[in-house]
């Protein structure tokens, strides 16, 4: 496997990748890299989660001069979700080369955005139509982009935005480098490609086979203000040995770690932003069994090698499959069984298609375990305690006390009272959680074809106004 280090990066990108955990190329990169750092343009086809953002991050952050108080590095996105990932991702890379990154998209005050992007930040990363909204009203200067990336370009076909990006990329210095990303490879997106770039090498990444059989997969149909107890049944029930749970950000890490403490659960969070002696750390009491809950983001979970992980909670579906399978790989290793349970809200049971799609699998549904079951599994751990403890055949420093109780109590009574003192009954301790939007809902082929057509009216409707404007 080829390292970065191979590529003679720049010692600030070097230090951050370190930091972030990066250090073999996935395929994508290791293709890539030799092309886009020498200058050339790229057509890639990858699939979703295979590296492809380090893939023209790191050739982005390289051509970008932090002194040049200008926009140099573009990036166009398909959703606000997938701009703010990617934004977050060239931060870490660009962090000791201290290059300033901005998402810029539609929902968020665009006020604000202007105010931001007057500080001339060196990389933009945007949906099409906000960065055309900022470049009709000049609230953006894209005069000196060196390098510009179009990121999942199927789905920018698929939602109607070929149009906008075509009028992005016009406007843009002839002069530049030009790198698309696609996960598949519609005529469409190869004419744009050829019309917009020049004399592009084309990468094409065959997707391994997704197999992951000894792991025994489900999903629950719950709401977003539902999921935490959700989460604290589900540990109750299944008494996991290791449990890892994953959340979609670094807030989100850190408020369930610290939720499930409140209830009374060991457990603690590892994301990207943690040093690297902290994430060791907190590893290494997961590994020997000091922390039974390891909350942890995709990033932070890279390359994780933990042995005796019984259980998977996905508190949040990732927006891609093979993150999912990367996630869940983590039980089921070395020929034992494992159980993975994904959380998904109504309007995400897109994503939960795609991943059964990627897997060749299909998913049990399962109901939230009740409050009895959840009891009844803490009690069974319990009696596993009592079981063990007999089996070791230490006990000669009890028999007294115990023969005592007995002569004193009912048997029956004496077990029971045993088992309540050792069973965690469910703490409902008030906690809360800062609301996460869910994953935008997958378009269909069919609402896919309504949503183009509702653009192309929009666009109608604007050119019938630009001509008859003044004619009134």
């Amino acid at each position: 496997m080829v390292k970065f280090q191979d590529f003679q990066l720049s010692p600030s990108i070097l230090k951050s990748l370190k930091r972030i955990g990066f250090e073999e190329t996935t395929p994508i990169q290791e293709q890539s890299l030799p092309f886009s750092l020498a200058g050339r343009d790229i057509i890639g086809q990858a699939q979703t989660g295979t590296g492809k953002t380090a893939a023209f991050g790191i050739p982005m952050v390289e051509r970008t001069d932090a002194r040049v108080k200008a926009p140099q590095g573009l990036v166009i996105a398909p959703t606000r979700e997938l701009a703010i990932q990617v934004s977050e991702e060239l931060h870490k890379i660009g962090y000791d080369k201290k290059v300033q990154v901005l998402a810029v998209y539609g929902g968020q005050d665009i006020q604000r955005q202007i105010r931001a992007l007057k500080k001339q930040p060196a990389i933009i990363v945007g949906t099409p139509g906000r960065l055309l909204d900022h470049m009709n009203r000049k609230t953006v200067d894209l005069s000196r982009i060196r390098i510009v990336v179009l990121d999942e370009a199927d789905e920018m076909l698929n939602m109607g935005f070929i149009e906008d990006i075509e009028a992005i990329l016009e406007k843009l210095p002839a002069e530049r480098q030009t790198l698309l990303f696609s996960a598949t490879m519609p005529e469409r997106i190869r004419q744009t490609a050829l019309r917009f770039m020049k004399n592009p090498e084309f990468i094409k990444i065959r997707s391994k086979e997704m197999t992951v059989p000894q792991i025994d997969q489900y999903f629950v149909k719950v709401e977003e203000k539902d999921k935490f107890d959700a989460l604290t049944r589900f540990l109750d029930y299944h008494s996991p040995d290791l449990a890892i749970v994953f959340g979609r950000t670094k807030r989100r890490v850190d408020e369930l770690s610290e939720a499930l403490s409140i209830r009374g659960y060991t457990a603690e969070g590892i994301h990207g932003d943690l040093s690297q002696a902290k994430r060791l750390s907190v590893l290494r009491k997961f590994k020997e069994g000091n922390i039974d809950v390891l909350v942890a983001t995709d990033v932070a979970a890279r390359g994780l090698d933990i042995s005796g992980v019984t259980h998977v909670y996905n508190f949040d579906i990732p927006q891609d499959p093979e993150s999912y399978v990367h996630r869940i790989g983590r039980t089921g290793r070395a020929g034992n069984s494992g159980m993975a349970v994904t959380f998904v809200a109504p309007r995400e049971m897109g994503y939960l298609r795609e991943v059964e799609k990627t897997t060749g699998r299909r998913m049990r549904r399962i109901d939230v375990p009740s409050l009895k079951e959840a009891i009844e599994g803490q009690q069974r751990l319990a009696m596993e305690k009592i079981h063990a403890a007999i089996s070791e055949n230490d006990l000669s420093l009890y028999r007294e006390a115990a023969e005592e109780l007995l002569s004193e109590s009912d048997p029956v009574a004496v077990v029971s009272a045993a088992l309540k003192l050792l069973t965690k009954e469910p703490d409902r301790t008030p906690v809360k959680l800062s609301f996460e939007r869910p994953l935008p809902a997958k378009r269909t082929a069919k609402n896919r074809k309504t949503s183009v057509k509702q653009k192309e009216a929009v666009n109608g409707q604007k050119y019938f106004r630009r001509k008859t404007a003044g004619k009134r």
